[in-house]
C-alpha cells in the first residue's frame, strides 16, 4: 500500500535512509519530517507492507528561472533490498508522476551519484524512463 508519510514513520524511514546510504538517527529524521511534511512544496510517499515500510519517495515541486515550466525533483527514492524487483519502485514513481501532474509540473528530475555502487540504480532509473543528461557539481559551504 502506498500512502503519504507521517512523522511517526521516522523510525522506519531512518532504516530506509541508511539503506540509501545516508546514515541518520530517527530523532534527526523526525525533526526534518516535522519541517518537510507540512510544507506544501514537498511530498513524501511510503510503501507499507504488513506494517513495515519497504520503500519511499520524497520530492519537491520547483520553479525555474530559465522557463515557465515547473518540475518535481526527487530528493530521496529507495526500496529495501529484500523487496527490490517486485514493482515497488515503479509504483512509487507512478505515484510521484501523478503528484507532479496534479501540481502542473511537466518533468521529474533526480540526481544519483556517479559511483560504481549506483550503477544498478542508474539502470533502474533508465528502465523507469529517465535519461541521464547532466553532470552535478557540489561545494560544501
Amino acid at each position: 500500500m502506498i500512502r503519504e508519510a507521517v512523522i511517526n514513520d521516522s523510525e522506519q524511514m531512518t532504516r530506509l535512509m541508511n539503506t540509501l546510504g545516508y546514515p541518520t538517527s530517527s530523532t534527526s529524521l523526525e525533526r526534518r519530517l516535522e519541517a518537510i511534511i507540512p510544507d506544501g512544496i514537498y511530498q513524501t510517499y511510503v510503501y507499507e507492507h504488513q506494517g513495515m515500510l519497504e520503500g519511499m519517495i520524497g520530492m519537491m515541486h520547483c520553479k525555474a528561472y530559465h522557463t515557465e515550466d515547473t518540475h518535481v525533483r526527487v530528493i530521496a527514492f529507495v526500496v529495501e533490498q529484500h523487496a527490490q524487483g517486485q514493482g515497488i519502485g515503479r509504483c512509487l514513481m507512478d505515484k510521484a508522476e501523478q503528484w507532479a501532474r496534479k501540481r502542473g509540473a511537466n518533468r521529474i528530475t533526480l540526481n544519483s551519484g556517479n559511483r560504481e555502487e549506483r550503477n544498478q540504480a542508474h539502470s533502474i532509473y533508465e528502465h523507469l524512463g529517465f535519461i541521464g543528461k547532466a553532470t552535478g557539481f557540489y561545494k560544501e559551504i
